[in-house]
């Protein structure tokens, strides 16, 4: 898709303070709240460069205290005029994923942006407190519960601001193409499942080879990837007409929780490794861009528009998918 954002000769090499700059207006005032926050990574990237430009108000959720706390005091002292508020989320369990939505429920009324940063990237099974697989369960269904609990501060900033302004953004990864959501096996046990919940084509052999219990940990990334894109799908058709945007993000290459395998074979494909400053951008550019107020797309690469796989854009899957998630948290959300 070509899409022409304020910026189209920013590529993989800007970064987001540069970004953020750019964006100084957009940001000034705003009330942010982003996951996944550590020292040296790219939440904390993300969480800097915001404060750099004087928003109202930074939540930042992750599930380690110290680390929050470190990187709140980094931002406080480097920008001691931003508030900053700090909220634990543990993205593996859903009864500390709603008593975290109660916490933000207290800390603002609105919220302007939600970065839904945090990831999990593993090679061993791990299963969510509500036995989910671990990638499924933190990257998609956590952040899925976690930001329809905010619901309310999300649509109560949308009425105060323009139109596409209110913004959720779902990092997610070009790895979505190595599988569809695989409904008839969505923990990876080894069911049988259709060929449409494959991938279309000869994967690797690596990323071809299961445990004794079915489990593929670069599958299990893809499946969830794929739900990144395909929730924001879904935010959007459901919410365009309140004023709320959603996009996900491929922030490009860290090398973060791969082993020597896999870094290996995803440096053939993509031979540019991005700091964290660059890794921040695209999100800055999906959070912040006016361009973007108009919902066109649904991922970014390289502060850019980009077309996903076919598999991570069918509406009638997004909304299967949404289906799936309300039973996987227990509850229904009406948008």
């Amino acid at each position: 898709m070509t899409v022409k954002l304020t910026h189209p000769e920013w590529n993989q090499e800007i970064g987001g303070l540069e970004v953020a700059e750019a964006f100084a207006a957009q940001i000034k005032g705003k009330t942010v709240l982003i996951t996944g926050i550590s020292p040296s990574s790219i939440g904390s990237s993300i969480s800097l460069s915001i404060a750099s430009q004087s928003p109202a108000l930074l939540i930042l959720a992750s599930r380690t205290l110290s680390k929050l706390s470190e990187v709140a005091s980094t931002i406080t002292s480097s920008y001691p005029h931003v508030s900053v508020c700090t909220v634990p989320l543990d993205l593996m369990s859903q009864s500390s994923i709603e008593a975290s939505a109660a916490a933000v429920t207290k800390l603002t009324s609105t919220l302007d942006i939600v970065i839904n940063n945090a990831g999990l990237m593993t090679q061993t099974r791990q299963l969510t407190a509500e036995n989910i697989e671990g990638q499924f369960g933190a990257n998609h269904i956590g952040h899925f519960l976690f930001t329809n609990l905010l619901m309310p501060l999300i649509l109560a900033a949308a009425k105060i601001n323009p139109p596409g302004a209110t913004r959720i953004i779902n990092l997610t990864s070009l790895g979505h193409r190595l599988s569809p959501i695989r409904f008839h096996d969505v923990n990876l046990e080894g069911k049988e499942v259709p060929p449409e919940e494959l991938f279309p084509g000869e994967l690797p052999a690596m990323f071809q080879a299961t445990g004794e219990d079915g489990y593929n940990g670069y599958i299990a990334y893809g499946q969830a990837k794929t739900a990144n894109i395909l929730f924001s799908v879904s935010l959007t058709e459901k919410l365009k007409k309140e004023g709320v945007v959603s996009y996900a993000v491929h922030p490009g290459c860290l090398s973060r929780d791969l082993d020597a395998d896999g870094e290996e074979a995803i440096r053939k494909t993509s031979p540019f490794w991005k700091n964290h400053d660059q890794g921040a951008a695209t999100i800055l550019v999906a959070a912040f861009d006016p361009v973007l107020n108009k919902p066109q797309g649904i991922l970014l690469h390289d502060c850019q528009i980009m077309d996903p796989a076919p598999h991570a854009t069918d509406s009638k899957i997004a909304e299967r998918l949404w289906a799936l998630s309300e039973s996987l948290v227990a509850r229904e959300f009406k948008l």
